[in-house]
């Protein structure tokens, strides 16, 4: 067969843009990451040889071997894996097959350390190989194929594929080095980049120089070792490996657990949320062995979804080896697994959260998935609520569900939350100044979720959990501040005055009232209770669902304010007719601002606005 050329796929041209010119003090990781695909290779045709125990006579004892040749200026990394065919070549090195490439290139900020960490994480870390070789020559034969393959590339663009009839089985990945990169085959420098990146990886790594052969790693499973004899940097190491990840873990917890179910577990927190945390499809950050045997990588029900960001290995005696994906979707073991697992790493996080500067990061990066553990319908909810941290109005310190209940005030029977999109906007909301008045303190929810855990997570410790819109006796038990302002009009001057709003503003409210939890602003929106809040409007809308989801909204007027008095008093002239209409068309877009609500007519607003203040200068 003559050889073919192929172009890469744009988002691959793009990672190869990117390595080929960021080199960068992390090269090395390079060896890292070829280590770590051709473990994953031997770990692969373990598992085949249980399904298809024929092909036992295409592979000897599982091994990575690195062979540089200085006279050649290559470096090797070889194994005797499952190997590839022609499919697998364009698809895992032409084209990034996963799919959310476009999540991945949307990422790519420009800022190349970064984009390497990007990289690794999209689990395409066989690039890094052009950070020190012009030219990568891959020879391949997938186990139980006739015909091998020979892929080459110089990273410009495109690569070819031809046959290798005489290609062994496994994969041989040859590094054409550049010529200020040929310290890489001095086996000092590769002994210690093994030690110090893959000593955990489970199959032998060999160097063969010289007609000899030396094994340099430990070989064997790290998560099978004593807790005790393993240090935080092989930690790191394995957690960088397994993660693709750049950062140091934020929690490691390794533990093996005895009883009705058998399982080791190491399990990762990381420092920093991967970029494709809320991608649909991102896959699985565990690893399932059964004694010491990887079985696969995608077990969607084995960790909660609200935990998607835990990372790590699962290894168990209690699944047999053959087992497959179907039967390990109804098997109990894995229900009882995934069960023991949460509530471990929820155990821990509790001892985390002792420390609340520490457990400051783990908020700021997980905090918005981890609160998605109180919609979903789970046993743990409870635990979950307690671990959860929010804004409030009593300061800039996180505050927890048990924190706020003890700084309720006599009287006071509910938990309250304010909804919004931004944190500071919502501070300035004018319906919070009858809690602060009572110095009572409301919890400020801007992340999307909030909108909807509220819905289905509505008591903590039998305290009920109620937007700020729908308070009512409690807050009244409360006892007020002394407002600045003055007397309040009278409930006929506030009924007529409410009967000219609803004539002027028509349909765009549903309801017109008065208040006495306003002690600042002059008027407020809120919607009634049991209807869509004004944020959940703005997030529909962002998602093209508009009108049909609009609530009937209410607008509240404080009696005691002074443009509500002039008002109520301009009502009864029969000549300031005009005035009082511009004037609540000004009031009603001023509380769409203060909501966080676009005005619907900016120009109409402007030119009224303009006219109250050609007359408040001519007065």
């Amino acid at each position: 067969m003559t050889e073919e050329r192929r172009e890469f796929q744009a988002e691959v041209a793009k990672v190869l843009d990117i390595v080929i010119h960021s080199l960068y003090s992390d090269n090395e990781i390079f060896l890292r990451e070829l280590i770590s695909n051709a473990s994953d290779a031997c770990d692969k045709m373990r598992y085949a040889l249980l399904v298809h125990p024929e092909l036992v006579s295409q592979t000897g004892q599982f091994h990575i071997s690195i062979i540089p040749d200085q006279k050649a200026g290559t470096l090797t990394i070889e194994d005797n894996g499952i190997g590839m065919n022609k499919e697998d070549l364009i698809n895992h090195l032409g084209t990034i097959a996963r799919s959310g490439s476009s999540e991945f290139m949307k990422n790519l900020t420009g800022d190349k350390q970064k984009d390497m960490a990007l990289i690794g994480q999209f689990g395409v870390g066989f690039y890094a190989s052009f950070m020190v070789a012009d030219k990568v020559t891959v020879r391949t034969k997938k186990a139980g194929d006739e015909t091998g393959w020979i892929w080459e590339s110089e990273g410009a663009g495109s690569f070819t594929i031809r046959e290798d009839k005489e290609a062994p089985f496994g994969t041989a990945v040859s590094l054409h080095l550049k010529k200020d990169m040929t310290d890489y085959l001095e086996p000092i420098r590769i002994r210690h980049l093994i030690k110090q990146y893959s000593d955990h990886i489970a199959w032998p790594i060999v160097l063969k120089e010289g007609g000899k052969s030396e094994t340099i790693n430990a070989a064997s499973a790290l998560w099978t070792r004593n807790k005790k004899e393993i240090t935080d940097v092989q930690y790191k190491d394995f957690y960088q490996s397994v993660s693709h990840a750049f950062d140091v873990p934020w929690m490691t917890l390794h533990y093996k657990a005895e009883g009705i179910i058998d399982y080791t577990a190491l399990l990762f927190i990381p420092t920093k949320a991967p970029f494709n945390l809320f991608q649909p499809d991102r896959p699985s950050g565990i690893q399932l062995y059964t004694n010491k045997v990887f079985i696969t990588d995608e077990v969607p029900d084995l960790m909660p979804y609200f935990l998607r960001f835990v990372t790590g290995v699962i290894d168990t005696n209690d699944l047999p080896l053959n087992v497959s994906r179907e039967m390990l979707q109804k098997t109990p073991v894995m229900s009882k697994i995934k069960k023991g697992i949460v509530h471990r790493i929820l155990g821990e996080l509790k001892k985390r959260a002792e420390k609340p500067e520490d457990y400051r990061t783990f908020w700021d990066s997980f905090g918005i998935v981890f609160k998605e553990g109180l919609y979903e319908p789970i046993d743990e909810r409870a635990e979950v609520a307690e671990l959860c941290r929010f804004h409030s109005t009593a300061g800039d310190d996180l505050v927890s569900f048990s924190e706020y209940i003890n700084r309720m005030k006599p009287g006071q029977e509910n938990i309250y939350y304010l909804t919004g999109t931004d944190l500071e906007t919502l501070k300035v909301n004018p319906q919070l100044e009858g809690f602060a008045a009572r110095g009572m303190e409301v919890l400020l929810l801007t992340d999307p979720i909030d909108e909807f855990w509220v819905q289905t997570f509505t008591e903590y410790k039998g305290k009920k959990i109620v937007s700020v819109m729908h308070a009512r006796s409690d807050i009244d038990a409360v006892q007020a501040a002394q407002s600045d302002l003055g007397e309040p009009i009278s409930k006929e001057a506030g009924d007529v005055l409410i009967k000219r709003f609803k004539e002027v503003l028509g349909d765009s409210v549903g309801d017109v009232r008065m208040t006495d939890r306003l002690t600042k602003s002059p008027m407020a929106l809120i919607t009634p209770e049991g209807q869509m809040s004004l944020n959940l409007e703005r997030l529909m809308r962002a998602h093209g669902q508009a009108t049909s989801f609009d609530s009937t909204r209410i607008l509240e007027l404080n009696p005691r304010h002074p443009i509500i008095s002039r008002l109520s008093a301009l009502a009864d002239e029969a000549n300031a007719s005009e005035k009082v209409t511009d004037g609540i068309w000004v009031l009603f877009d001023q509380a769409l601002i203060a909501a966080g609500e676009p005005i619907r007519n900016p120009a109409d607003f402007s030119e009224r606005l303009n006219r109250f203040i050609i007359s408040g200068l001519r007065s």
